[in-house]
């Protein structure tokens, strides 16, 4: 052991994959997570000595601790490797803290950072070590004393108030507040009945759906039919009607595929996809990134890295044609707030590492979402989908009544062949084919139906949306999205219907409590700029 280089990690499985790509000269040990925290038992707070923390070893890290001390008193060199978001780096910081008082000399300390554990990324981060970036600990030490205060100060007070064992968050009570509010307009929400004359046309064996948009000479909006008398009386008009198309309009559609993941998109979309929960998502991801099939999964990023780019091209000419692939690599920029994005999107670290094709994962999840990521990165390099729409108007032969038909022909499916994106909530129906249809030819009506429908009330949230809203309106960070649904359900503060988000007796209870005591905690706009 004597001179050898100390590489610390924090977890075991990253120490197995990194110790693969390392010589003999190299030991790889993990840290286990968090090596300093504040006391469970106390605020560990000085608030008189300027917020100051006062950090201790927690119980199940002291054998942990010690062996690491052991390893690096007799280490040549120490490198901390842990990840390179501020958790990560807050890690390393805690670690190069403890060994002050050990005789270690500082500068015998490193701090490498790479993105993914690859044997050239870890050989290249091994080339360019650099200090440790004490802006990043210093916001992951703010986030750790304001959520210590807040949780603190107002769990006591909801145990007084309410029932013992609850607790108060930054993000989770904004989150919760979000669940309420929604229920609240779920529970005012009075629905309409309205009513629509569709029809179905058949034009020699092709039959397809058509609209009414226009009664007796007058445009028809959305909830102009009232009752089921307003649409018999339309249907009493077109008795007896014959039928031709009228105006028929064409026009090319350019679809671009969606970006590469960011933390946020990679838990929405497979919440959409695969079904699987925010916390679910994640915990596969490290899997995957400390294995090192995929890139770092904390990440706000949509950038791709050049050698990236360059194998999706290889990988799209090979196996779909130089057609679908592009001259150059297509670049996507972040719209979403407080955005860091100093890493890359989350990618394979492999593209040509495609499931079934010779390689394969043994553990269904693992599969599942890794086939997710490398499926989105490889559309984003892929060719636009181009489409023709089609929309087509039946009309009777005093054009008192028109229907509007809508189709759409695939002309070049481009990453569509790949993979399209998940929707959140059933919305506007897909638009199937149309047959050719030409101005002032017969069209037969095969049936002309009323149908009733109701106004629905706004959906309550699933994984996704929330996660959506949360992200859009700058609350919370990538890491704390899984960790502060988790809370809330376990907290009983919501609970999942048709996996769907619904408040129960505490969360409304407990929202107003906080809503009229400390309503800047559940403001989302405080929230947001404290995250800011």
């Amino acid at each position: 052991m004597k001179n050898k280089i100390l590489v610390i990690v924090e977890s075991p499985t990253k120490a197995k994959t990194i110790s693969k790509f390392l010589g003999s000269e190299y030991i790889v040990e993990s840290s286990y997570g968090h090596v300093r925290d504040l006391p469970k038992s106390k605020l560990g707070i000085d608030v008189k000595k300027g917020f100051e923390p006062q950090y201790i070893i927690p119980k199940k890290a002291l054998a942990q601790v010690a062996e690491l001390k052991k390893l690096a008193s007799k280490a040549g060199e120490i490198i901390l490797a842990t990840d390179e978001d501020r958790e990560g780096e807050a890690i390393a910081w805690h670690i190069s803290e403890l060994f002050k008082g050990e005789k270690i000399k500082p500068a015998s300390m490193k701090r490498i950072a790479f993105h993914e554990i690859t044997k050239l990324a870890i050989e290249e981060a091994l080339e360019t070590p650099r200090e440790l970036d004490m802006n990043l600990v210093d916001a992951q030490q703010a986030r750790r004393i304001l959520d210590r205060l807040v949780g603190y100060e107002l769990s006591p007070f909801l145990w007084r108030k309410i029932r013992y064992g609850l607790s108060a968050g930054r993000v989770q009570s904004v989150a919760v507040r979000l669940v309420v509010e929604r229920e609240r307009e779920i529970l005012a929400f009075n629905k309409e009945e309205y009513w629509s004359v569709e029809g179905k046309f058949q034009k020699n064996k092709s039959v397809f759906p058509a609209k009414l948009q226009t009664a007796f000479g007058e445009s028809l909006g959305k909830m102009d039919i009232q009752s089921e008398d307003g649409a018999k009386k339309i249907l009493a008009g077109l008795s007896g009607a014959k039928y031709s198309v009228g105006n028929v309009t064409k026009r090319l559609v350019e679809r671009n595929p969606a970006a590469p993941f960011t933390t946020s998109t990679l838990q929405q979309e497979a919440a959409r996809k695969l079904g699987f929960s925010a916390k679910q998502t994640m915990v596969i991801a490290q899997q995957l990134y400390e294995h090192g099939h995929i890139t770092y999964m904390r990440t706000d990023s949509l950038n791709l890295s050049a050698s990236s780019t360059a194998q999706a091209k290889v990988v799209i000419d090979e196996q779909y044609g130089k057609k679908y692939s592009l001259p150059a690599p297509r670049h996507f920029t972040n719209k979403s707030k407080g955005a860091q994005e100093a890493h890359e999107a989350i990618r394979p670290t492999d593209l040509s590492k495609k499931i079934g094709g010779g390689f394969d994962l043994a553990d269904r999840g693992q599969k599942r979402l890794y086939e997710l990521i490398w499926k989105r990165t490889l559309a984003s390099q892929m060719q636009s989908a181009n489409l023709e729409q089609t929309a087509a108007d039946i009309e009777t032969a005093d054009k008192q009544f028109i229907f509007r038909a809508n189709g759409q022909v695939v002309i070049f499916d481009g990453f569509i062949r790949v993979y399209t994106e998940g929707r959140d909530e059933n919305g506007e129906e897909e638009e199937g084919t149309l047959p050719a249809l030409e101005s002032g030819e017969k069209i037969a009506a095969k049936e002309i139906l009323p149908i009733q429908h109701f106004t629905e009330p706004p959906a309550r949230y699933s994984d996704a949306t929330l996660i959506k809203t949360l992200e859009s309106a700058g609350v919370g960070r990538p890491s704390t999205y899984a960790p502060t649904l988790s809370t809330i359900q376990e907290r009983e503060y919501v609970e999942k219907m048709d996996k769907k988000y619904a408040p129960t007796e505490i969360g409304f209870a407990v929202t107003d409590m906080l809503t009229e005591n400390f309503p800047e905690i559940v403001d989302i706009n405080f929230t947001s700029h404290i995250e800011a």
